[in-house]
């Protein structure tokens, strides 16, 4: 990808909800079920379109997560809606002993992740998701970047049989990936090649990155932008391919510092090719109500903190 311009916002929930609109029409065995929070999941159209395989559980979302994994025994492959906080903390105990021990073909989706969930506060804005759900055996877990992205991983997962999380957003953020994408799980994406620098983002960070890398270009540093949509499996070929050229990484994230795409990063480095890293990601914090940018500027997850982190990187690669 050589143009980063973009011609709209849009919120990567609604990614979601074209999507599973999209799947409703195609594949009959696709069943929603959210927890009584339907148009913030954007799941409305699915909802008047095949009110015959939409399921609204109430707030009883451990109970929804019993029933997703009940539909998949006949067949069925059930998409539950809620914010994801309450799609993985809140559940966890049945999505573990549910859904991943015995390998059901459940999508677990979640919106309103990360800090940029904003004025709801620190009780909703969940940073500790992807850790908790990647340590789940045979749990794939995919974060896109934009509503492009989004729509086509929703579309991609129905056909991949076992345990998805997915995870979007809220908030309006820059729709940059191709429209007609063909998502494949477990592939990253080159979005610009560089020869100084690998920046490893997922999610609303990849954006961030790109802004990032228009500095660093202006600076004379030449950065190679990978963008991670899936975490787990994580595309370890990839990473490696970079940094055999760049020699030094900084990772991107809108996640604790424990446990996200940074720690598994660090262990495939460290196993395969040790290689100087730099992390962008919540130091070991809860978060706070603001509006989406305010946090991000806050908790060091902007354009801004991927430029220092390149720069750090990059004088201890040169050492």
């Amino acid at each position: 990808m050589n143009n980063f311009s973009y011609s709209e916002k849009k919120d990567t929930r609604s990614g979601f909800g074209a999507g599973l609109s999209e799947l409703g029409k195609t594949n009959p065995n696709v069943v929603a079920l959210c927890a009584d929070l339907t148009g913030s999941l954007k799941m409305d159209a699915f909802q008047k379109s095949f009110p015959e395989r939409f399921f609204q559980v109430g707030i009883a979302e451990a109970n929804m997560m019993g029933i997703a994994a009940g539909l998949t025994i006949g067949g069925k492959i059930p998409f539950t809606g809620t914010f994801a906080n309450f799609s993985t903390g809140r559940v966890y105990d049945q999505i573990r002993q549910s859904i991943a021990y015995s390998h059901k073909n459940v999508k677990i989706c979640a919106s309103h992740a990360g800090l940029t969930l904003g004025e709801d506060g620190a009780t909703h804005q969940i940073l500790e998701d992807i850790g908790l759900m990647k340590m789940l055996p045979g749990m794939v877990v995919i974060n896109p970047c934009d509503f492009n992205q989004t729509k086509a991983a929703t579309i991609a997962i129905a056909n991949y049989y076992g345990p998805v999380y997915l995870r979007f957003g809220r908030p309006a953020v820059p729709n940059f990936t191709d429209a007609n994408q063909k998502f494949e799980i477990g592939k990253a994406i080159v979005m610009k090649e560089g020869k100084d620098v690998t920046i490893v983002a997922t999610g609303h960070l990849v954006w961030k990155a790109i802004e990032a890398i228009e500095v660093l270009e202006k600076n004379g540093i030449s950065a190679e932008l990978l963008n991670i949509h899936t975490i787990k499996p994580l595309d370890n070929d990839a990473i490696l391919k970079s940094v055999m050229k760049t020699k030094c990484l900084v990772t991107a994230e809108e996640h604790q510092k424990n446990g996200g795409l940074g720690d598994s990063v660090a262990q495939l480095l460290s196993s395969k090719l040790p290689t100087p890293q730099e992390y962008v990601a919540v130091n070991d914090s809860f978060g706070e109500s603001g509006t989406p940018d305010e946090l991000m500027k806050k908790y060091g997850l902007d354009s801004v903190n991927i430029v220092n982190a390149v720069n750090k990187v990059i004088e201890r690669k040169n050492k």
